[in-house]
């Protein structure tokens, strides 16, 4: 299931093999996110030409639409989509608690559709059994957290209801789900910045057992300091045998930082969402990068390739002054060079990462 290959002597950095129905996975791993099943601005031959083996689809929106029954018509997402790779599903939580107008319940959740104007009501039974439709090779478990600022009673209260919520996901699970090619299911520790609250998480959803374990309800507000203190305290706590998974944190100093103090998976919509508004990553000496807009008018005229380092499909082929022409005349082709050069950058940042790991740099 995560066997750890290669552990640093410098730092708690380890490069580990992650098996799911679907094939296995060398972590660490950045997932780009198929919101509806496919990943915005770029095709699945493409991701494959890059080098992504996994990517993160997203339960809320599939619920939402195209809607559990149709995927089910299909016998899952694979089918719908086309992606025949490993597919990690989150629960929904995030996207429900970021929403107007929710109802936190012991029994779940009840939010509203601003789309379409309706209440819907997700249980952590839901959440599983959705995701179980989507012939999801990871599933993550219903969460409650919440966004800074917050009081320490708030994080008291989104601690037990996980527990609760997790306890509920791993029963119906494990009633669901029989044979030996089945998914994983992963527990998500909560606790905000409060270490003895995340250790208190921590050792609930180990005594419920889990395949692997999320860092959950970071990046909503809190200071990066603060952030990584409670990271490097909770993996020094965690098992090793286990994959760990950091939810939603992905620039690439602070994948890099979270690599060093033990994550294995990581998953963002930076890459992507900047690519379509023109802002590519560039890399720079060692571990180091920047951005730049294609849209500023200094690159009208610039004959140089976006990266002159860069060995992408973007760079060895066209200028800068072509790609803020294509965004300029809003042709969508400029978007698939952005975002295949994006998330070309990510994959080989996490290349040069593990290089480093083996060689004991890091």
């Amino acid at each position: 299931m995560f066997k750890i290959i290669f552990s640093s002597k410098r730092s708690k950095a380890r490069i580990g093999r992650l098996k799911t129905p679907s094939g296995e996975v060398e972590t660490p791993v950045f997932l780009p996110i198929a919101t509806f099943g496919n990943v915005r601005g770029i095709s699945f031959e493409a991701l494959k030409k890059i080098g992504y083996q996994m990517i993160l689809a997203n339960t809320y929106h599939l619920y939402l639409r195209p809607g559990i029954e149709v995927i089910k018509k299909f016998k899952g997402l694979k089918n719908f989509s086309g992606w025949d790779g490993p597919i990690l599903t989150d629960s929904g939580g995030f996207q429900i608690f970021s929403l107007k107008k929710t109802k936190i319940f012991d029994e779940g959740v009840e939010f509203y559709d601003e789309i379409e104007g309706k209440r819907h009501q997700f249980s952590p039974e839901k959440s599983i059994e959705i995701q179980l439709e989507l012939k999801s090779d990871v599933l993550m478990v219903l969460d409650c957290f919440f966004g800074w600022p917050y009081q320490k009673k708030e994080i008291e209260r989104a601690v037990s209801l996980t527990t609760f919520w997790a306890q509920r996901s791993k029963k119906f699970f494990e009633k669901k789900v029989k044979g030996k090619k089945r998914p994983l299911i992963f527990g998500i520790i909560q606790g905000g910045i409060y270490k003895d609250l995340r250790e208190k998480s921590l050792k609930e959803l180990l005594e419920i057992g889990f395949d692997g374990y999320a860092l959950g309800g970071f990046g909503v507000g809190e200071s990066e300091r603060k952030m990584f203190k409670v990271i490097d305290f909770l993996t020094s706590k965690m098992p090793l045998e286990k994959p760990r998974y950091l939810m939603g944190i992905g620039w690439p100093d602070q994948i890099l930082k979270a690599i060093k103090k033990g994550i294995d998976i990581f998953d963002c919509v930076i890459p992507t969402r900047h690519a379509r508004h023109g802002q590519l990553f560039l890399s720079s000496q060692k571990f180091g990068w920047k951005t730049i807009n294609i849209l500023n008018s200094k690159y009208k005229k610039d004959k140089r390739p976006p990266d002159p380092k860069c060995s992408c499909f973007l760079c060895q082929n066209f200028s800068r002054a072509f790609l803020h022409h294509l965004f300029k005349v809003k042709d969508p082709f400029g978007i698939f060079l952005a975002t295949f050069h994006n998330l070309h950058f990510y994959f080989q940042f996490l290349e040069k990462i593990k290089k480093a790991i083996k060689s004991g740099r890091l």
